[in-house]
This record gives structure tokens, C-alpha cells and sequence, in this order.
């Protein structure tokens, strides 16, 4: 079966719908720091408020342990959306108590409305089926119809991801249509040269990935944390830095099965090395077989990709057809050792192709560095299922929309 979209169902003129968005943006001090989720919401809202439905918005933010807490209360994210959309955005202070009813019966035609946080209520997130089948009930009772359009949340199995496809007549939005088309084309049949530049911290959270999609690519260049698990493989001393040991075996199994493929994998010959992890830490760049050769010694620690590095998985870039990059090559947010990832968005701005940004820390990362959603092909909204999606995986709540994976 295909996955079900807007067009699905029917006319929406004058019906409640209720629309799943990921809504989960950074806050400080009750201000949003990236906008990002929301501004990627609006595509679907407005396509539902131009059809004169009445539309109920829902979401999470952070983990509030199933119980209320100002400071993840979704208040803030209303506020910005209604400055986006250009209109008012009615607010209720709980998620399916009779302030959301009050807030529900209101609506207009073509007006919206933003719920309090789902995970203010422990059976969004129970491990229960039954729990979270009778809330995805209450918040039915909300609707005519439901849009899933919370890409950020599609591997997750909750009651308002998978149980509420199921009670209502439901959709994928605009949004979870978009990522799909492009992670397909990172995976069915894409342009090549195919690069795919993984970082981040823990090499472990990247095997499924690394696994499914070395017999895809044509090349895979490491960087971040999860650098120095390669070069530990490969019989390099790397100091105190982030090193999973148990991971040693499986990496070098990797790194033998690029060989039989023919994939090259592209690893950093240089690194920064910090005395600690400080923005203010003596550094210095150091050739991955010397990184204990700092005043420090044994526990100097590698926070970035060096200079070297940089320039060389530029090249490897900007001369590829597609290009998918999830996670970042360095403490970016201590400026020091923000270069290697500043060097890597660069690059994908630079991408005659497909340059895919995969969510998470690399999204906030691009932004944080200051560059534009539009200096990139695509910045998807899910770190975690874009990798889940391209380690072959099920995703209950696509698969509640009628979506099949291939094969």
C-alpha cells in the first residue's frame, strides 16, 4: 500500500481536524532559539486553514516525564506560529481537559488552535497498548479527521503517533510526504557519486546505518566522536577522547566490508586536540598518528576534525551528485572547534545535486553556524528517523498511514 495523503481525504471545509506536528523546538528561558519545526509545519496548516477546516494542533516538547511543567509547556511555540501564519492561534493549557474542549468546540472555519503538551499525560509515551488506545480515543474525540505530519516523532510507537492513525480517518501531511520523497531518493536508485559524511558522538548509534547503506554509497567519510572508534581500529593511540572500545571489533568488520565493496571510506588525517573540554582550552592540530603528542599527552582530548580533515571531506563533497550528512565533526558549539563542521555545511551548499541535511544536531548545528534552511537541498526534521528510514527499519507511524518499506 502507498502511503495516504492529503488528497486522500477529500473535501476538509468546515470538519476539526487534528493535525500531529513535532513542534519540539529548543527553548531558553521560555524563547525559541530555532524555529525550524515550526516554519516546517507550515505548509500543511496552511493548506488545511485554506481549506476552511478547523484545525487542532498537537505536539510534544522535551520530556516532561508524563506530568505538567511550565517550562516545556508549549505556550511560547503558539505565540511564534501565529506570528508565522499571519492570524490568531487559540491556546489551550491542557491536552484533553476542558480547557482543549472549550478551546475545539470554538473554532471557526479556517481558524487553528495549538493543545498543551502531549507528554504532560503519561499514556502518550505508555509502554501499554491499552493506555495509549484509550488516549488516542480522547483525543479523536477532537476530530473528523487526523494529519500526521510530525516526521520528527514517525519512529516512535505513541498514542499520538500510531494509535490516533487508527481511531480517526487519517494522512500523512505535506511535510512527512516531502521527507519520504527525498529519503527515497537517498536510497532508490540516487545520483553518483553518492557521498555520506556521518559524525556525531557515539559510533554505536550509527551501526544500522553504517550497515545498511555501505552496499548504497560510493563513499562514507567519518568525523565526530565516533571518529576515534575508526582510528583506535586502525591501531592509533587516541588519548582521552571519546573512544567506544566495544565497538573496535565491528567497526574493523566495517571498515573490511567497504574493501570488499569498493567503497571508500574517507577517515580524518588530522584532528584538534584540547587539553579539556572547555571553549577556552589550549589546542592544537595534531596528524592522527601522533594525537598524544600534546603537552598533554594521554589525556589530551580530540574535539574536531582538523583543517586537513575539513578540506579534504570538502572536496569529497562538493564533487558528489548526492550528499547526506548526519551529525556534527566537532564540539560545535564551542567556538573553537566549530571549524570542521562549519567546513562540511559549506560544502553542501556548494552540491551541483541532492545535499541532504539529516536532522537533529546536524539541523541545529547549520543554523547555529548561521546559514539558511535554503542554502540547502533539504534539512529534514528528524535526526532519528531519517536514520532509522535509512537503516531499512519499520516506522509504526508511517506504517499506520499505509506506508510499506521496500525491500
Amino acid at each position: 500500500m502507498a502511503l495516504r495523503t492529503l488528497e486522500s481525504l477529500g473535501s476538509l471545509a468546515g470538519k476539526k481536524v487534528v493535525v500531529r506536528c513535532d513542534l519540539n523546538v529548543p527553548l531558553k528561558d521560555g524563547v525559541i532559539t530555532d524555529d525550524g519545526r515550526v516554519r516546517a509545519s507550515l505548509p500543511t496548516l496552511s493548506a488545511l486553514l485554506e481549506q476552511g477546516a478547523r484545525v487542532v494542533v498537537i505536539s510534544h516538547l522535551g520530556r516532561p516525564d508524563g506530568a505538567p511543567d511550565p517550562k516545556y509547556s508549549l505556550a511560547p511555540v503558539a505565540t511564534r506560529l501565529s506570528e508565522l501564519l499571519g492570524k490568531p492561534v487559540a491556546f489551550a493549557d491542557d491536552t484533553i481537559g476542558d480547557a482543549a474542549t472549550k478551546v475545539v468546540d470554538a473554532l471557526g472555519d479556517g481558524e487553528i488552535a495549538v493543545l498543551e503538551n502531549l507528554r504532560f499525560n503519561a499514556e502518550e509515551t505508555s509502554k501499554d497498548d491499552l493506555e495509549r488506545a484509550r488516549f488516542a480515543s480522547k483525543l479523536a474525540a477532537f476530530g473528523d479527521a487526523f494529519v500526521s505530519d510530525g516526521f520528527g516523532v514517525v519512529h516512535r510507537k505513541q498514542a499520538s503517533v500510531f494509535e490516533l492513525a487508527q481511531a480517526l480517518p487519517s494522512a500523512a501531511g505535506l511535510l512527512i510526504a516531502a521527507e519520504l520523497d527525498v529519503l527515497d531518493r537517498l536510497t532508490e536508485n540516487p545520483e553518483r557519486p553518492y557521498t555520506v559524511v556521518l559524525g556525531g558522538s557515539k559510533v554505536s548509534d550509527k551501526l544500522g546505518v553504517i550497515g545498511h547503506l555501505l552496499p548504497r554509497v560510493d563513499s562514507l567519510a567519518i568525523g565526530g566522536g565516533m571518529l576515534f572508534t575508526f582510528l583506535a581500529a586502525q591501531g592509533h593511540k587516541v588519548g582521552s577522547s571519546l573512544l567506544e572500545a566495544d565497538q573496535i571489533d565491528t567497526v574493523k568488520g566495517y571498515l573490511a566490508k567497504a574493501e570488499e565493496l569498493g567503497v571508500e571510506i574517507v577517515l580524518p588525517t588530522d584532528v584538534v586536540v584540547a587539553e579539556k573540554f572547555a571553549a577556552d582550552a589550549a589546542h592544537e592540530v595534531r596528524p592522527i598518528d601522533d594525537i598524544e603528542g600534546t603537552p598533554w599527552g594521554e589525556k589530551g582530548l580530540g574535539l574536531d576534525i582538523g583543517p586537513d580533515t575539513a578540506a579534504a571531506f570538502a572536496q569529497k563533497i562538493t564533487s558528489a551528485k548526492t550528499v547526506f550528512w548526519n551529525g556534527p565533526m566537532g564540539v560545535f558549539e564551542l567556538a573553537p572547534f566549530a571549524a570542521g563542521t562549519k567546513a562540511i555545511a559549506q560544502a553542501l551548499t556548494e552540491v551541483d545535486g541532492l545535499a541532504v541535511v539529516g536532522g537533529g544536531d546536524s539541523a541545529a548545528a547549520v543554523r547555529a553556524l548561521g546559514f539558511t534552511d535554503d542554502q540547502f537541498g533539504h534539512i529534514s526534521t528528524g535526526g532519528g528517523a531519517s536514520l532509522e528510514f535509512l537503516e531499512g527499519k519499520k516506522l509504526p507511524g508511517l506504517e499506520a498511514l499505509g506506508w510499506e518499506p521496500s525491500a
